[in-house]
């Protein structure tokens, strides 16, 4: 649900002197196999059927203590309820004072969010700055590349200052490769994406009005003419809940996409079927068109619905099911914040490649693992026959050379 998806992502319990743990102890790590012989009968079992036999009783004493302790979560242990009345008046006061101060941190992150609206127009001119160079309607003024160049030689002793030209150039597919570049938006971005994204000419943020009850801001793309869809700007709005959450952040409440009004046969979110149908009476065959639905960017448009509290405190969703819809909205919710926050700011970085030395893609983290158990892969896994042709789209991956999916020097990141 959204009420338990924070922005930052930290720790949400609370600290109790109850003795009952609000989450699972590791109990794998504190068990053992039995040290006391086996008393056997007969023939003496082989190594692997001792192992089989290993493994099935202690994942049986797993499934009895998980299953214990999952029937005392959030249960009292009596601590609380043993203090004298006394105690338990001062208790009830101090409840009261994190009342206040509940309110006073409410009250604070309302005055930081006004904050990043003044920063955000103060930021503007310098977003329509860029918005500019990219699409070729203005050249950068020689301070402008000059202060680059400095930042570029800072980065890189080597680097070599670039020959004077006249003119404006705009920068192509600037905003796709930017996109491409962070790690969860090149998952999303499947190969008939990236045409229609070619025409994504600017993406901006702005803060819902103050007048505005419930707090919140929208992210807009805006495209040139193009073959897939008749908008000019799609956008996608992020609504926080009124009152910030248990850690002193704001939650999440829910997203608003704009409905995408695609041209004829170029609906990116579905595949297309043609089956053949024949008539039982008359023996006549036709051809039936369906849709199916497909991996697509664009879905980013159309975002999961939280489920209903009601349903969930009742047990009508499915538990496998609510953990589905709460992953949704969580990559959705963590999408929307690094564009915010990420993307948007720091384009230019993305579209170097330079961001991705900040998002753990360095060609030295491989030298800090080590592979388990290779030889065992062998042993308990066959190998799949399926060709790349039959993976969904988004894993046959593009591009083929893109940072994003690869640990490459930002440096030589392909300009897409």
């Amino acid at each position: 649900m959204s009420s338990f998806i924070p922005i930052n992502h930290l720790d949400p319990t609370a600290p109790t002197p109850q003795n009952t743990p609000l989450t699972h102890a590791p109990i794998a790590a504190g068990l053992s196999r039995p040290t006391v012989p086996d008393i056997t009968e007969g023939d003496e079992p082989t190594e692997d059927e001792e192992e089989t036999g290993g493994d099935a009783m202690q994942n049986a004493m797993l499934g009895l203590v998980h299953g214990k302790l999952a029937g005392l979560v959030g249960r009292s242990s009596g601590y609380i309820e043993s203090l004298p009345v006394e105690v338990k008046r001062s208790v009830e006061g101090l409840k009261g004072i994190q009342v206040k101060h509940s309110e006073l941190q409410n009250q604070y992150k309302r005055e930081c969010l006004e904050l990043e609206k003044k920063y955000l127009e103060l930021q503007t001119p310098l977003y329509e700055r860029r918005r500019a160079i990219v699409s070729g309607e203005a050249e950068p003024t020689p301070e402008e590349i000059a202060a680059g160049e400095e930042e570029s030689k800072k980065e890189d002793p080597e680097y070599t200052s670039l020959p004077a030209s006249a003119g404006t150039s705009q920068i192509p597919e600037f905003w796709l490769t930017a996109l491409r570049n962070h790690p969860g938006l090149n998952e999303m971005i499947t190969d008939r994406d990236a045409e229609a994204l070619r025409s994504l000419a600017d993406v901006q943020i702005t803060y819902l009005p103050t007048k505005d009850k419930q707090p919140g801001f929208k992210i807009l793309f805006h495209f040139k003419a193009n073959d897939f869809f008749t908008n000019t700007v799609l956008e996608k709005t992020y609504l926080y809940q009124e009152e910030v959450g248990y850690t002193g952040d704001f939650v999440y409440d829910r997203a608003i996409g704009t409905p995408i009004v695609w041209k004829a046969d170029k609906d990116l979110t579905k595949t297309f079927e043609i089956k053949k149908q024949r008539n039982k009476t008359t023996n006549r065959t036709r051809l039936v068109r369906k849709a199916k639905p497909a991996e697509s960017f664009f879905n980013f448009f159309s975002p999961p619905t939280p489920p209903d509290e009601d349903k969930v405190d009742s047990g009508d969703i499915d538990e496998d099911e609510l953990e589905i819809i709460e992953e949704q909205l969580e990559l959705d919710y963590q999408i929307g914040e690094d564009l915010k926050e990420k993307i948007v700011p720091r384009a230019v970085d993305y579209f170097t490649g330079k961001a991705l030395e900040y998002e753990g893609f360095d060609d030295d983290d491989d030298e800090d693992f080590e592979d388990l158990d290779d030889d065992d892969d062998e042993d308990h896994f066959d190998d799949d026959d399926d060709s790349e042709d039959d993976l969904p789209a988004r894993r046959r991956g593009p591009p083929k050379r893109s940072a994003a999916s690869e640990n490459v020097n930002p440096d030589e990141c392909k300009q897409q």
